[in-house]
């Protein structure tokens, strides 16, 4: 490794946010430029460990230390190509993903994990502005076509793979907008939808060809229906990528009230205003008084929305207990440490309640006007959690709006799934082999449509290993990379 004794010299660092006043102003993304110099500096605290935990925390399988290692001696174009070889869109998961290869670094054992996010966005930033990053062309056809459905992180990944390996492929996005969450869930202080343009761009140039507003199974009033019967004559295989949006709701008296609504009901409006589609979002924060129920990343994410709205009032509930300062010992190295965190949504404003459950939403003539809630204690019960109220825990609270930011149940159930006949196991999501094949002919499934709900690294993986086996059913072999399998588990 570059400099051996950089995790002893150098601190870790990141990039400066821009302040809250004036990030405020706008919808661009937080962080400031971060030098190249600092960069190279971050990458020199990459330690020469031995066994590289961080590969394996990483479910790509990144070869952290070997672009780590060529940043640091200034080989960004070597590195980019390290990078590139196991991990279609870093500069997604440079700005989205949590992170585990950073929860698994040595160097975290009893200091701070080297900066490998931040410098992996480095790398893939620098290789946009010289150019490096170019269309891939298949050097031959298969005449083998694919239809992919929907278009987030794990559909993008097995198309552009799928697209690479010569085979014709057509992705079904039944939004008008290419992107699933990427596009519409991510608000534009996350991932400015530039980044994502440009990708698209790439992938266009190399063959795959995007279709919005086709809603396979529909039927739908804002999208044209694809029947199910015209995928399985038109095409070779079909892989089922349309994510885990289940929403989780909130069944408590008043939940029908005006001003009670999910994240990804708020969320797209928010951003179709960046994309210039809507003047004015139709729900929106300013001037109100704003409860988040759910302390996650889609929390944070109507947090930092609801700010730029100008709401005058927001409070992000939690049911769980406020994470310690330090890693867990529930967590120990190099599983994902439970810690508590800092967005830079919270740093705008706002207070954070853990232990505490929303009993009753309030209302006056349908509109809503406040809450009932009670602080909880969590005990374990048989081994599963419990969440009992604390005496004297009552409290009443005056709110405008509530969103509901609980995650993810799994796909939505009905037409798509019950015209194509695969099965769902006991959570819901679909059933999948080694092979990532459903128990429908010729149909695949990859990311949280098969797995639940998780992270954006996860969603690439389990795209980039289902294009090979779709390759491979189709050509009787592959050379695509497959880094997980679906029995795989995470060390988060």
């Amino acid at each position: 490794m570059g400099d051996p004794r950089g995790f002893m010299l150098y601190p870790r660092e990141q990039p400066t946010r821009r302040p809250v006043p004036v990030r405020l102003r706008d919808w661009k993304e937080v962080y400031e430029d971060y030098p190249d110099q600092r960069v190279q500096i971050q990458a020199a605290r990459c330690m020469d460990c031995g066994i590289p935990f961080c590969n394996s925390g990483c479910p790509l399988g990144n070869i952290i230390p070997d672009w780590n290692d060529l940043v640091y001696r200034g080989n960004w174009e070597e590195a980019i190509e390290r990078l590139h070889a196991t991990n279609n869109f870093p500069e997604f998961t440079g700005r989205l993903c949590p992170a585990p290869c950073e929860g698994a670094c040595v160097a975290g054992i009893n200091t701070e994990a080297v900066a490998i996010k931040q410098i992996e966005v480095a790398i893939i930033e620098r290789a946009w502005a010289e150019g490096w990053v170019k269309p891939v062309i298949a050097s031959k056809r298969t005449g083998k076509r694919v239809a992919v459905i929907g278009s987030g992180p794990a559909g993008l990944a097995a198309a552009q793979q799928l697209t690479r390996a010569g085979h014709d492929v057509v992705v079904f996005e039944r939004a008008d907008r290419i992107g699933g969450l990427l596009r519409y869930g991510i608000p534009e202080f996350k991932m400015e939808k530039s980044v994502l343009d440009r990708r698209l761009e790439q992938m266009r140039a190399e063959g795959t060809e995007f279709r919005t507003n086709a809603y396979v199974g529909g039927p739908s009033e804002d999208a044209t229906s694809v029947a199910v019967e015209v995928l399985h004559q038109d095409f070779d295989a079909i892989l089922l990528a349309g994510g885990a949006t289940q929403w989780r709701d909130l069944p408590i008296p008043g939940r029908e009230l005006q001003g009670v609504y999910q994240a990804m009901e708020y969320l797209p409006l928010a951003n179709k205003v960046q994309e210039g589609d809507l003047e004015a979002s139709p729900i929106s924060a300013e001037g109100k008084k704003v409860v988040i129920i759910g302390g996650g990343d889609t929390g944070a994410d109507c947090l930092g929305t609801a700010h730029r709205q100008g709401a005058t009032a927001i409070h992000q509930f939690e049911i769980m207990e406020r994470p310690p300062d330090t890693r867990a010992e529930s967590t120990p190295w190099p599983t994902w440490p439970l810690t508590y965190r800092v967005a830079s949504a919270h740093e705008e404003g706002g207070e954070r309640w853990y232990s505490v459950n929303t009993d009753e939403f309030i209302g006056r003539d349908g509109v809503l006007t406040g809450l009932r809630g009670t602080r909880v204690e969590l005990n374990m019960v048989d081994g599963r959690p419990s969440f009992d109220p604390v005496e004297g825990g009552d409290f009443e609270l005056e709110v405008d709006l509530v969103f509901l930011a609980m995650g993810f149940t799994g796909p939505e159930q009905g037409t798509l799934i019950d015209q194509l006949g695969v099965a769902l196991d006991p959570r819901g999501n679909v059933v999948r082999d080694r092979q990532w094949k459903t128990t429908v002919d010729k149909v695949f499934v990859c990311g949280d449509m098969g797995r639940g709900q998780s992270l954006i690294v996860w969603a690439i993986a389990e795209g980039r290993s289902a294009a090979a086996s779709v390759d491979e059913q189709l050509m009787g072999h592959t050379l695509l990379p497959s880094p997980v399998r679906p029995t795989d588990r995470p060390l988060t």
